[in-house]
């Protein structure tokens, strides 16, 4: 490669990396799978090693995201620099040397500094670009499990990670029937989280920190180690990022032991970390211009498997998104068999110039996201859909924050009145039995429903019914008694039924709470009186005041308040266990799932998180003798576990 075509490729290699962390880092999606950013990432490397040449603006040698404009700025005491990698353990194995060593996960999430001063927290701030940060104070204070106070005097600065846990996004994203909707990864929706100008979008979102790494103790001696200032954080009711000490003899079994605990890891990681125990010896090796000689991050090894595309399925939603989803012959990835995968957009489609029958590497983001990761054919055959495969209107390729998307204009396509019907219907909703969203797409595409209140009165129809394919007169009865149970129900079940934005089951209790069970106080409250509610916020208000007002769904509301009869529930929430937080692992006998048995733990005043911490009352799992990573953090931290049936004998009784 001469000297022009050397520099031409490094700042397209620039620009590449430089949009795709924009992206990933200042707007919260994603363009890029991290497959390709490190495969750009290490030529540009090789390129700059080769030629000798480093830009300026080359992501090598410059850090973070650029704080946004919204949040105030601070810069760091410190600069806060990127670490080097490397996916070899045996690398990593020869970096340690004859040292001690900390090994912890890295979490994926985003970089918070927090300073203490005489015990109270006074400052918090993102890592931004390195220098430069975004002050958070208000928002970190929502965090879950961060304490405001501490037992100790003088200046205390940390760092750590703020992140939410799969079981926290899980739950988020079960809330948003919407598939298209739904966030793309807990770290997205954690950097989202935390850089809100409204804070009670923090809270809700049970954003948790953990701290990896101290920065300042006043007049505290640690005898020049790592491992005790990370017990001496613990000690003040930080939780740390699981570590452990390592030697050169012990590294490998070690990692062997991450590898094995990350399937059931609950924080999200990209990783490990690895650093020296000895902090004058590791300080004494400086730093590069981007990278800390102390310490090192080990990425796991992508496992990848090569596979053929069979088909390209065209993904519409309510919104209007019809998105790519390539469908490939299953393989074995990280333990499981996978088949399919998001390809995000149509940008990221044509960059990877994809064919029916070419054939595909795919692998797993962070070893649970399937992720294409080249195409060693490209044929680029894929045709793009110019009907929308719901309704036939022509549909419009449009420009996205520079993504180009694929839409279906259509005001009136039939997919929003399908998504809205089998959200009504769904479990916790209206719980209609023997409507999947195949059956509805029949009775829309026949006209037999137009309204929330049309499932009521299908008998209209029964005779067309029980000729359709899958049906007959039993099957048409046990929908038609399963609609009939469903008219007796509950104000939340209805609230959350309607498909109001960001109105979950927790919210519609709230509500229905809040407005003790009065529909009519719901529908003509204000904006201030809403957004006074803990957990609302003024966005959710909105939505809620804009559905209201909105005449066509107050004329579809009356029709369905004719049809239902709304039970009056206990207000009184039992206390039990009050104070008490469980979490709830493993396969159930009694209880039909976990939802159910989390159910009954908060009508008795208790709480159910996804991980395992020192605030935890009891861990419940019928394996109590498992290995599985959960039992070995609830026996470190002394948490009792107990199997299904010891809870109902001990609290049920």
């Amino acid at each position: 490669m001469n000297e022009n075509r050397t520099m031409n490729r490094m700042k397209e290699l620039i620009r590449i990396l430089q949009d795709a962390s924009k992206a990933y880092y200042a707007q919260d999606r994603e363009i890029m799978s991290n497959y390709d950013y490190d495969k750009y990432y290490d030529e540009l490397v090789a390129l700059e090693e080769t030629s000798g040449i480093v830009m300026a603006d080359s992501p090598t040698v410059k850090v973070g995201y650029e704080a946004v404009e919204e949040l105030p700025k601070e810069r760091h005491e410190k600069q806060m620099l990127s670490l080097g990698k490397t996916k070899d353990r045996e690398e990593l194995k020869s970096w340690l040397g004859d040292q001690k060593g900390i090994l912890s996960w890295k979490m994926d999430g985003l970089t918070i500094v927090l300073t203490y001063l005489d015990g109270k927290l006074i400052k918090a701030v993102t890592r931004g670009n390195g220098e430069i940060g975004e002050v958070v104070t208000n928002n970190a204070l929502k965090f879950k499990n961060l304490p405001r106070t501490i037992p100790f005097q003088g200046e205390l600065i940390l760092r750590g990670e703020a992140v939410i846990t799969y079981s926290d996004f899980e739950k988020i994203n079960a809330n948003i029937e919407e598939a298209q909707e739904k966030y793309k990864n807990p770290r997205n929706l954690c950097s989202g989280s935390v850089r809100q100008l409204n804070n009670e979008i923090t809270a809700a979102r049970n954003v948790r920190f953990y701290a990896f790494s101290l920065v300042k103790a006043d007049m505290v001696d640690f005898h020049n180690s790592r491992k005790r200032q990370m017990a001496f954080l613990a000690g003040l009711g930080f939780e740390v990022a699981g570590a452990v000490e390592v030697e050169q003899e012990t590294i490998l079994e070690a990692i062997e032991t991450f590898a094995r605990d990350i399937s059931n890891y609950d924080i999200p990681t990209d990783g490990l970390v690895l650093c020296y125990d000895d902090i004058a010896y590791g300080e004494s090796l400086g730093s590069t211009s981007k990278f800390p000689r102390d310490s090192i991050a080990f990425k796991w090894a992508d496992e990848i498997r090569e596979t053929k595309l069979l088909q390209i399925e065209w993904s519409p939603s309510r919104t209007g998104l019809i998105n790519p989803v390539a469908i490939f012959e299953p393989v074995e990835l990280e333990g499981t068999t996978v088949s399919r995968a998001s390809v995000h957009n149509l940008s990221i489609l044509k960059n990877l110039q994809l064919g029916i029958g070419d054939v595909i590497t795919v692998y797993k983001a962070n070893m649970i996201i399937p992720q294409i990761a080249d195409n060693l054919t490209r044929s680029h055959q894929i045709q793009i859909p110019d009907q929308c495969p719901v309704c036939g209107n022509e549909t419009v390729v449009v420009k996205d924050n520079e993504a180009e998307v694929l839409i279906c204009p259509n005001p009136a396509c039939d997919i929003k009145k399908l998504k809205s019907f089998s959200h009504f219907v769904s479990r916790d909703a209206m719980n209609v039995e023997g409507l999947s969203e195949a059956t509805l797409e029949k009775f829309i595409g026949k006209g037999f429903i137009h309204t929330y209140a049309d499932l009521y009165h299908l008998d209209r129809f029964q005779s067309d019914i029980i000729t359709m394919e899958g049906f007959g007169e039993k099957s048409y009865q046990n929908l038609i008694a399963s609609i009939e149970t469903s008219r007796n129900t509950n104000l939340a079940r209805v609230i959350y039924a309607l498909g109001i934005a960001n109105i979950g089951p927790a919210n519609a209790k709230m509500l229905s709470r809040f407005f003790k069970q009065n529909l009519d106080a719901l529908r003509n409250a204000d904006l201030e009186t809403l957004s006074s509610i803990g957990g609302i916020g003024e966005v959710i208000a909105l939505a809620i005041v804009q559905y209201f007002e909105n005449e066509k769904n107050k004329t579809a509301l009356d029709l369905l308040l004719a049809e239902l009869n709304i039970e009056q529930e206990e207000q009184s929430v039992g206390t039990v266990l009050d104070q008490m937080t469980f979490v709830i692992t493993g396969s159930l006998e009694t209880f039909e799932n976990r939802k159910e048995l989390q159910t009954v733990i908060e009508n008795l005043g208790g709480k159910v998180t996804g991980s395992v911490t020192a605030k935890t009352s009891y861990l419940i799992n019928n394996d109590t003798q498992s290995s599985s990573s959960k039992n070995k953090k609830a026996k470190e931290l002394s948490v009792p576990i107990i199997s299904e049936q010891e809870f109902k004998d001990r609290f049920l009784r």
